[in-house]
């Protein structure tokens, strides 16, 4: 079999065949966006004082939905409806509150630039995810090698002096557990979920015995190398100019991440093997591809990967270490990575409606205390949504989580 025919035999990069943007499809879409615009409306810079247009809008939104369902696609036609419910109740709260709040909890430019920092740990990870199913290998420990990636780029960062030192000490920590997985899950052909798990409880350990270790009760110290912003003169391009104005270089980093490994995966002939991995391992080695050497090469790129968002964490956001800092952000991304159908682009909007949700929870304590803490429990909502299989119709590569044995073994 030639690599043309394992070209061939690799299903549609996102996961399936499309079916195209049919009448229905465009009614569900129509809904949706209907009841979003009906809670936007009530929000500034529109700041609509009274609820009947978003009412009108939200009804106009339902019936649509019910037209998609109707039509059959019931998934989007329900996805308007939800909308146009949350829309006229959003719209209610919002024309219910002084504009002083509002204006206060919805600041467009520092929403979206904390909503980019929020996703930005998020991304790095699920992309690790993503070379890593995308060769077959399911990596639960992503939330193990984040939390290696957070502490030892702190600790890189304080014994070298600078930010650079700490992410290659980070980013070596990640790779180094994702070494270990990579000999279980490959090569000893272990159960993927299993060895994960267990990984994030020795990454747990781990770390919580050298930060206790080298730095006690005092915590990590209080001029720690951390990693640089970068000032753009964007102020007056609006608040999209506003948001981007001052990013931490890793914010950038995980954007442009995003194009790199899109173009590794999808756009390579290094990137076609690694698909026919994933999908048909036994036909690619048929061809000459190194099975063991590609998962094992995905897998520990992955670690970097994760690693890379855990040290975002610790020198690029909080500017310091505290045990179990990523709390449970390894998960999101997975359930990122799952939403996002295993492609970059999806990925990334998953991250986005993550780091949205978190950073709009951080801004609702002036609005309502009670709706800030309700809030603050979202991400983790829509994670179960996600894994769940609800938020789209999601196909992992074929062979993905199936450990391989060559002939003869």
């Amino acid at each position: 079999m030639s690599t043309a025919a394992i070209t061939r035999n690799l299903r549609a990069p996102d996961g399936g065949p499309s079916s195209g943007l049919t009448r229905e499809r465009a009614l569900g879409w129509g809904g949706i966006a209907l009841g979003i615009l009906a809670f936007l409306m009530t929000l500034p810079p529109f700041e609509v004082r009274s609820i009947g247009p978003s009412v009108v809008l939200a009804v106009l939104a339902a019936g649509l939905g019910v037209a998609a369902i109707v039509g059959g696609e019931r998934r989007l036609g329900g996805g308007a409806i939800a909308a146009a419910i949350v829309g006229v109740l959003g719209a209610y709260g919002a024309t219910r509150s002084g504009t002083s709040h509002l204006e206060v909890v919805v600041s467009w430019g520092a929403l979206t630039a904390a909503m980019l920092r929020y996703a930005t740990p998020l991304t790095f990870a699920a992309l690790g995810g993503l070379v890593s199913e995308r060769a077959g290998v399911v990596n639960i420990a992503l939330e193990g090698m984040m939390l290696m990636g957070a502490f030892f780029a702190a600790w890189g960062a304080d014994k070298t002096g600078t930010w650079v030192g700490g992410i290659l000490i980070g980013v070596l920590a990640g790779m180094a557990l994702a070494l270990v997985h990579a000999i279980f899950a490959v090569s000893l052909r272990s159960d993927q979920i299993v060895v994960g798990t267990g990984l994030n409880f020795v990454a747990l350990g781990v770390t919580g015995y050298m930060y206790v270790n080298s730095y006690g009760a005092q915590g990590t110290p209080d001029n720690l190398p951390s990693v640089p912003e970068v000032n753009l003169p964007t102020d007056s391009l609006g608040f999209i100019g506003q948001a981007i104005s001052q990013l931490n270089l890793l914010v950038w980093g995980s954007l442009l991440a995003v194009v790199l490994v899109w173009l590794l995966v999808f756009r390579t002939r290094t990137g076609l093997r690694l698909r026919s991995v994933g999908e048909n391992p036994r036909a690619a080695e048929t061809v000459g591809i190194g099975v063991y050497r590609t998962r094992y090469a995905a897998v520990v790129a992955s670690g970097g990967l994760a690693a890379l968002g855990g040290a975002f964490l610790s020198i690029g956001f909080v500017h310091s270490f505290s045990q179990n800092m990523t709390a449970g952000r390894g998960f999101i991304a997975l359930a990122a990575l799952i939403a996002g159908r295993w492609r970059p682009g999806g990925v990334l909007a998953a991250t986005l409606l993550f780091g949205f949700s978190s950073a709009l929870a951080q801004r609702l304590p002036e609005f309502s205390p009670s709706l800030a803490t309700l809030f603050q429990a979202l991400p983790y909502v829509l994670t179960l949504i996600a894994v769940a299989g609800v938020v789209g119709r999601s196909t992992p590569p074929a062979a993905d989580g199936v450990p391989y044995q060559r002939e003869g073994n």
